[in-house]
């Protein structure tokens, strides 16, 4: 995979999953500009990010949680505000459609949390020892419970350039 700092070119759409996270809250204006600049005058971004209510936002930039220190060091969670003060700062993109599937993900984390759990004998092999299933089983409850209390969210948001004209944007 290629940096998206470093992509060139004019693109119809552009995907970014949860991409967004390890982008930090200094560079979001300059992460939408580029997905702002890689598309043609008619294109369409969705950005699928994992977000956190506008209430908790600030105070969470000045704190380090359990998944930045053990799991995914350097990462952020945005608001969605955040994300659309960038997107007005930063580009021409017009959002058109936002979704919340932070519920369905909390369930994808539960299957996850049971099939990891389920290999403890591969794990084992592997040379990977109970210390880490637990770090990793309690990430995954973390994350869940999360989801399913709404402390965070998963949102797809689509972005479309000025030029977009589409009457059924979500059909396409």
């Amino acid at each position: 995979f290629d940096d998206y700092r470093d992509l060139e070119g004019q693109f119809d759409k552009l995907v970014s999953i949860e991409m967004i996270e390890a982008v930090g809250p200094q560079f979001l204006d300059s992460y939408f500009s580029q997905i702002s600049r890689l598309l043609k005058p008619d294109g369409l971004a969705l950005v699928q990010a994992i977000n956190m209510p506008e209430q908790r936002y600030k105070r969470a930039l000045k704190n380090v949680d359990f998944i930045q220190r053990f799991i995914f060091p350097g990462s952020f969670i945005p608001s969605l505000g955040a994300m659309l003060d960038s997107v007005r700062t930063g580009s021409d993109l017009v959002m058109t459609h936002a979704e919340d599937i932070g519920f369905h993900y909390a369930r994808t984390l539960r299957d996850w949390c049971e099939r990891f759990m389920a290999n403890r004998d591969t794990l084992d092999s592997l040379g990977y020892d109970k210390a880490f299933r637990r770090l990793w089983h309690f990430y995954f409850a973390y994350c869940e419970a999360g989801f399913s209390e709404r402390a965070i969210g998963v949102s797809q948001i689509l972005f479309a350039k000025p030029g977009n004209k589409r009457e059924n944007i979500l059909s396409v």
